[in-house]
């Protein structure tokens, strides 16, 4: 998938901007503050309908505007040219369309261009806690399975409904375990496809992670991941659901009366942990903060390989300060496996002289932008 142009209307520092860019390699530089972040934030609203960088979309908006505006067009190997809008007013909230028809839902949104993400929180993914690796989970499988974010979206709308009836002080335990019994088995019902896909995903990504590890590392540690819920998924590639949901029936009735006690929803994937090792080091514990780095760099090229691999377009690969911290041996290595990538990538950096060795693999395949207080102009 390639995104062609790129217009921004009071998005951020961004008054007016309008970005015509290259097919493969766009490199956007620039001094601290003065852009080029935003350029790849709005992409990846076009993309997955929200901010990296901001928790809410209020904040993205230009200082003393109303609203703002975010347009692009793309291309595909399967799919003719189209184009993607994304809205938010103070008064109406945000807004979606693809060739001008409104989404119904923003999750639609999803998947229609796929896109890669690597930026500095990327150490929360192996320095923090479980959340980060689900919702790295999460959004990795649904770019690539609808079915999947549809489970997903179901799954917590009855977790939040649950969680409101076990809240409730007033309700006595027979009129409690009456009102749950059909969140129940939908809870049951869901969240078993989840943990079998997640399952599946888990087995089929490790080859990726190792061939990224290995050509950004280069050591003889092997990387893996353990994904661990309340039950024994098995060891085969393709867990069983069925035999996932007749566990998870169990595990609601065993957990019952500590969910009355805690008020909460205790057992489901909403719970789950990935647990990364280099070897047999569990890395959150043990690692160090170099491994931890080239790590959470592993992830996100094993997404865009196995991307890569799976969809029928390439993914979109957004790279937001990526060479700041890392040694000359690491660039080189990164720049080599970029230009790899027959799609089309943007990276932004604060100092060009940390991306300079681009040059020397030819400037056919890559397209140099420069941004100064929001204004965005190509470099010959």
């Amino acid at each position: 998938m390639i995104n062609t142009s790129l217009s921004l209307t009071n998005f951020r520092n961004h008054d007016q901007t309008d970005v015509t860019w290259g097919e493969h390699v766009n490199i956007i530089t620039g001094p601290n503050g003065a852009g080029k972040t935003n350029l790849i934030d709005a992409l990846h609203y076009l993309c997955m309908g929200r901010s990296f960088t901001s928790s809410s979309d209020m904040y993205v908006v230009r200082q003393q505007a109303p609203s703002f505006l975010v347009r692009g067009t793309f291309q595909g190997s399967i799919r003719s040219s189209f184009e993607v809008a994304c809205s938010y007013s103070r008064g109406e909230g945000k807004k979606l369309w693809v060739n001008d028809s409104p989404l119904e839902r923003h999750a639609d949104l999803i998947g229609l261009v796929p896109v890669v993400l690597v930026s500095p929180d990327d150490r929360k993914l192996t320095g923090e806690g479980p959340a980060e690796r689900r919702s790295f989970l999460d959004s990795l499988i649904s770019q690539t399975s609808p079915s999947y974010l549809d489970d997903l979206i179901r799954y917590r709308k009855i977790v939040r409904q649950r969680n409101r009836l076990l809240a409730d002080l007033h309700m006595q335990t027979d009129q409690l375990d009456l009102m749950l019994e059909p969140w129940d088995r939908q809870l049951a019902e869901t969240g078993s496809r989840i943990i079998a896909r997640r399952g599946t995903l888990v087995s089929k990504f490790q080859s990726y992670l190792e061939q990224a590890h290995q050509e950004l590392a280069g050591s003889g540690l092997v990387p893996s991941i353990t994904y661990r819920t309340f039950c024994d998924i098995g060891e085969e590639p393709e867990p069983d659901a069925g035999r996932i949901l007749k566990e998870y029936r169990t595990a609601l009735r065993e957990s019952a009366e500590r969910e009355r006690e805690r008020r909460q929803t205790i057992t489901g994937p909403h719970r789950d942990e990935l647990v990364f090792f280099l070897n047999d080091m569990e890395l959150r514990k043990f690692g160090s903060q170099g491994q931890h780095r080239i790590f959470a760099l592993a992830l996100k090229m094993a997404q865009l390989y196995f991307y890569n691999d799976e969809l029928e377009d390439l993914p979109v690969f957004l790279l937001d300060d990526v060479f700041g911290d890392l040694d000359p041996q690491r660039t080189e290595t990164v720049m080599q496996m970029l230009l790899q990538h027959v799609g089309q990538s943007f990276i932004t950096a604060a100092h060009p002289d940390k991306i300079s060795g681009f040059s020397a693999y030819g400037r056919n395949n890559i397209t140099s932008f420069e941004v100064s207080e929001g204004r965005v102009e190509q470099v010959a």
